[in-house]
């Protein structure tokens, strides 16, 4: 199951990564408004809901005997959302084109660390099937 949660995870970053460029390129269009993806929200808030923790914990608590349902995470599903809230400029668009290489930036170090983690989960399990 945390192969889903980590598979998941990179969706959402590349997802995440095709807004922020497509925010960038259109930068220059009047009256284009950026967008973002909205994610972490929804997850820490079905993990509350599992009494699975929230992001941000270092741990998950486990309660008793029962086993870890996290069937609630994994059918969470990103959204992306227009930002309407920003100020724009004379020609009505509100990219801040150095905001988004920012955002762009952490995204891909995010991507870059749930790549590795994967990659070690895989090596992992290869080693313990293998012996």
């Amino acid at each position: 199951m945390s192969f889903q949660l980590v598979q998941n995870a990179l969706n959402v970053a590349n997802l995440r990564q095709q807004v922020y460029a497509n925010n960038i390129a259109n930068a220059d269009t009047p009256g284009f408004k950026r967008s973002d993806v909205q994610f972490e929200t929804a997850l820490s808030q079905a993990l509350v809901n599992q009494g699975s923790g929230a992001l941000g914990q270092t741990y998950i608590p486990l309660t008793g005997q029962q086993p870890m349902n996290l069937s609630g995470a994994l059918g969470v599903q990103p959204t992306v959302v227009t930002d309407t809230t920003t100020a724009v400029d004379s020609n009505g668009n509100n990219v801040n084109v150095d905001d988004e290489m920012v955002n762009l930036a952490q995204n891909q170090l995010k991507y870059n660390v749930l790549a590795q983690d994967l990659t070690l989960r895989i090596s992992m399990f290869k080693n313990a099937i293998g012996g």
